[in-house]
């Protein structure tokens, strides 16, 4: 009787699997260009997509893989998947075990969600593919050594990833050897890095929020990347920065919100970089610069309440803080502007008596926020004894610069994408909002000389 009953269950389960296996089969008999329509169920298979085919799912059909390699592989150029729940991949990273592994051109990925997978989605040695619209939660269970990126190029040119919202993986978007890719639209939360390049030329990244990860971007090895209008929020703990920086070279970061971080932006062996435009405040540490970072220059940004807002690791830098006459907004700034100019009449010496102690003596940091520290900040402008940097802005701006964009990326957030993740944005970034709005209203009452 029980052997009977086990015979029963083992035959409703072969025959279950059977009849979910005929995925791969539909597939392997169709023609190329055909469009392969899939009405819910769920597919417990990896597949292998060898032929010009578009495979598109109707009421979110579920393709689970078999928990060894990746589940879906596309050989073939100019497919597409759309509208899948992709689920259980294997866990080798050495085999690229992926939720989407693409070796091929010119493919369309959209309107898929990822999930207990170990890499997202793979691009190797593949060009010029559309990923869009894709939701990608990696493996809780894993440390974040132990993960694939959620969006990994190596190899790749020419390819565009926009519109998708990556979590709990290694990296969001992982960026390596892949030269002219447009990341834009996104958001990057809970994980390593939002955005790591490795020697990847020649790229832009536009109107992404990456927010609560150790990184909110490594560009590293790089030349001639162009970021703008992105949020880089709340990326704490340990070695934590906003934004790094390492051996970049003529990079452009331009209209940016960098608040709320460790550290605003990290530099080293990176030279001749525009930042302008910018907002970077809040931040335990605006700017740290290795010496060996030369020839960056600083235009139009608006350095406000972060606690020091430069350490330097050697002397100086040899950094430009203004470009034509025009440098930047530092809310510390106690100078004047009798002429109405919109530029200070007394230079901006950029420095932090306590952060200069604080590098002397490593224990002192266990005062930072105490009134000690305040007290030493205040004293230092009255008598400055000590000649703690040589950096300095000739021409600060008396207001802050407007950041008329950000409206309208929260007016567009609310209508097309998730209105609690708008929604939490704003209210996280409102207090920074008003802080540049009363400074402003303040100056303008006094004449612009406080």
């Amino acid at each position: 009787m029980v052997l009977n009953r086990l015979s029963y269950i083992a035959v409703v389960i072969m025959v279950a699997q059977l009849l979910n296996a005929q995925l791969q089969v539909r597939i392997d008999r169709a023609q190329d260009g055909d469009t392969l329509v899939v009405d819910g169920g769920t597919f417990i298979e990896n597949i292998v997509i060898a032929k010009k085919v578009h495979l598109i799912g109707k009421g979110s059909p579920v393709l689970r893989g078999t928990g060894k390699g990746s589940i879906v592989t596309i050989l073939s150029p100019q497919c597409t998947l759309s509208g899948f729940m992709i689920e259980h991949c294997g866990n080798m990273l050495v085999n690229e075990d992926a939720g989407i592994l693409i070796k091929s051109n010119n493919n369309t990925i959209r309107d898929n969600t990822l999930s207990d997978i170990l890499f997202g989605i793979y691009l190797l040695k593949s060009d010029s593919n559309n990923i869009s619209r894709n939701i990608v939660t990696g493996r809780k269970s894993l440390t974040q050594g132990e993960r694939g990126s959620g969006i990994h190029l190596w190899n790749s040119n020419y390819n565009i990833l926009e519109r998708n919202i990556v979590s709990e993986t290694r990296d969001g978007f992982y960026i390596q050897n892949a030269n002219h890719t447009l990341i834009q639209d996104n958001e990057v939360h809970h994980l390593r890095y939002g955005l790591h390049y490795m020697y990847a030329d020649s790229n832009t990244f536009l109107r992404n929020i990456f927010r609560d990860n150790v990184a909110g971007a490594a560009i590293m090895f790089t030349r001639g990347i162009v970021m703008k209008h992105n949020i880089f929020l709340r990326n704490r703990g340990f070695a934590s920065y906003g934004m790094l920086l390492q051996d970049c070279h003529f990079c452009t970061a331009d209209s940016n919100i960098i608040s709320d971080n460790v550290t605003g932006i990290f530099f080293e062996s990176s030279t001749n970089n525009l930042f302008r435009n910018n907002i970077i405040a809040r931040n335990d540490l605006a700017l740290e610069m290795f010496q060996n970072a030369v020839h960056n220059t600083f235009t139009g940004n608006n350095f406000i309440d972060n606690l020091n807002p430069l350490t330097i690791v050697g002397r100086r830098t040899e950094s430009f803080w203004n470009m034509n006459g025009r440098g930047n907004y530092w809310s510390s700034y106690t100078g004047y502007d009798m002429d109405t100019n919109g530029i200070g009449d007394i230079p901006m010496k950029i420095e932090n008596v306590f952060s200069y102690l604080e590098s002397k003596n490593s224990n002192v940091r266990l005062y930072l926020y105490s009134p000690a520290s305040q007290a030493l900040a205040v004293s230092s402008k009255a008598f400055p004894i000590l000649d703690v940097s040589g950096e300095c802005d000739q021409w600060p701006l008396i207001e802050p610069v407007p950041l008329t964009w950000f409206n309208q990326k929260m007016n567009s957030d609310s209508k097309e994408q998730n209105k609690q993740t708008s929604a939490s944005i704003v209210s996280i970034l409102i207090p920074l909002l008003l802080s540049v709005l009363i400074v402003s209203v303040v100056r303008a009452r006094k004449g612009t000389t406080i």
